[in-house]
């Protein structure tokens, strides 16, 4: 055969390709295997204390217990595939619950929504009991507010001495941070000093050690160079405190149009993350402030709005592959009865029924808006009152159930397919398919949604889950 290209020929054009290909590998390693949390709740630093995640948990409870007291309610309230067959009376509920106890497969297979439902309720209650909080933002910005200097510098010491006590005694959530103020030139002194006084105070305490997955929530960011600033100020307090180099994360928030279409028609949100030269972990959408800047008015500053998605799918575009993880906003909606009862009386069946509605509204209003931050693959979004926690739960778990059987027989095929495609000697191109599959279920079982047991119904082993990674599993199966 007789070629037209000789070495010379194809030796400088495909180093230069090489240098190339190299380079948008940096940029766009994959999407990270790393488990990602599935929310994070936000509260006012003046509040924070160890140990409160597992309050919140019991206060989760509590409302689950007052407002949907079994399965079958729960699932009726958020309206659940096939629950308008479920049963209505007391006794039914608890037969259907002993049989579902009993022989778990065949109700599943014969009473798929009574199953589905019970399994999730179930499984709500044990993450309420075990890990309520998956991730916490001790808040210096919209949830604390303005306060003189003097409090807010107390409350920035005050609540590093609570994380360097929640370090000591293991009660902090798995994932952890504080929000400052944002870097405009209105706020930018009294953020940076109270991100100074909280690192230099914890560093204090816990001689230079820091929580694992900790992070500084930059609010509000409209160009690179607030981001290039906040990692500046990390490098000096990482260094003169004693932490480890590049130990504390960075996630910004966009929150503005300007931070998706920029003064020059360009798209500046791989930009913001680049500034923070390999600080940045995440990037959260903030849903009321960005409807807010696009002069929506209040009435229609909902999570679901086009713009909203506008602004998702912007971000979703920008960032894919980066291996920067995608948080969604929160619901201000919140599920809180409006009456208490008196001291030494009772609320009128008025006054009930008015807070099962304010409850079960917000319950519902939550679930949809989790739901429909997980169908534009948004993994993890914002919770800001107890009561809604039982609720992101019940929305995450059943999105995972409602897809697992597809996502087995899918992985269960891919595995296959990669791995004969390997031993053939073919390239397999298709592992960021692979890779999505398996995050499927790491992030399933990473937040109590899906059982090891389920996992492994594919065919998958626990090593293989264990290295988290598709390229590494169709390696090993091929040798």
């Amino acid at each position: 055969m007789e070629l037209t290209l000789s070495n010379a020929d194809t030796q400088s054009i495909l180093a230069s390709l090489q240098d190339a290909n190299q380079r948008h590998s940096a940029i766009y390693p994959g999407d990270s295997s790393d488990r990602q949390q599935v929310h994070t709740v936000y509260g006012g630093a003046n509040l924070f204390k160890a140990g409160s995640n597992m309050k919140l948990g019991g206060l989760g409870l509590r409302a689950l217990d007052g407002y949907a007291p079994n399965f079958v309610a729960l699932a009726k309230i958020l309206g659940f595939s096939g629950c308008e067959s479920l049963p209505n009376t007391e006794m039914d509920i608890n037969n259907l619950a002993a049989a579902i106890e009993a022989d778990e497969q065949s109700v599943k297979k014969s009473f798929y929504a009574g199953w589905l439902a019970y399994t999730i309720y179930n499984r709500v209650i044990a993450k309420l009991k075990s890990e309520p909080v998956e991730d916490s933002r001790i808040d210096f910005e919209d949830g604390y507010g303005n306060r003189p200097d003097e409090e807010e510098d107390a409350d920035a010491v005050r609540s590093a001495g609570e994380v360097a006590k929640g370090m000591a005694d293991g009660s902090l959530p798995p994932f952890l941070g504080i929000r400052i103020k944002t870097f405009t030139e209105e706020c930018r002194e009294r953020s940076v000093r109270t991100l100074d006084l909280f690192l230099t105070e914890l560093a204090k305490q816990t001689g230079g050690k820091i929580v694992e997955n900790f992070v500084i929530t930059l609010p509000k960011v409209t160009h690179p160079e607030q981001v290039a600033a906040l990692a500046s100020l990390l490098d000096v307090i990482e260094e003169k405190c004693g932490y480890e180099k590049n130990a504390i994360k960075i996630e910004v928030m966009i929150e503005t149009t300007q931070s998706i279409i920029n003064a020059k028609g360009d798209t500046p949100i791989l930009g913001l993350i680049e500034a923070g030269r390999g600080r940045c972990r995440s990037a959260i959408f903030g849903t009321y402030d960005y409807t807010a800047s696009c002069n929506i008015t209040a009435a229609f500053q909902t999570h679901t709005h086009s713009a909203c998605d506008f602004a998702r799918h912007t971000m979703q575009v920008s960032l894919s592959g980066t291996g920067i993880t995608l948080c969604d906003g929160a619901t201000t909606i919140m599920p809180i009865a409006p009456h208490k009862a008196p001291k030494d009386g009772q609320l009128t069946n008025e006054q009930v029924a008015e807070n099962r509605r304010a409850v079960q509204g917000g319950w519902q209003m939550h679930f949809a808006n989790v739901r429909h931050s997980l169908a534009h693959a948004y993994y993890q979004s914002w919770d800001l009152n107890p009561g809604q926690l039982p609720i992101r739960y019940a929305a995450v778990y059943s999105f995972f159930l409602e897809g697992l059987e597809d996502a087995s027989l899918r992985l269960q095929a891919f595995l296959g397919k990669a791995a004969q495609a390997t031993l053939v000697g073919n390239t397999f191109d298709d592992a960021a398919t692979g890779q999505g599959l398996l995050n499927f279920f790491l992030r399933g079982i990473a937040c109590g949604a899906i059982t090891e047991e389920e996992a492994l119904s594919t065919g998958i082993t626990m090593d293989e889950l264990r290295s988290r990674s598709f390229v590494q599993i169709v390696k090993d199966r091929a040798k």
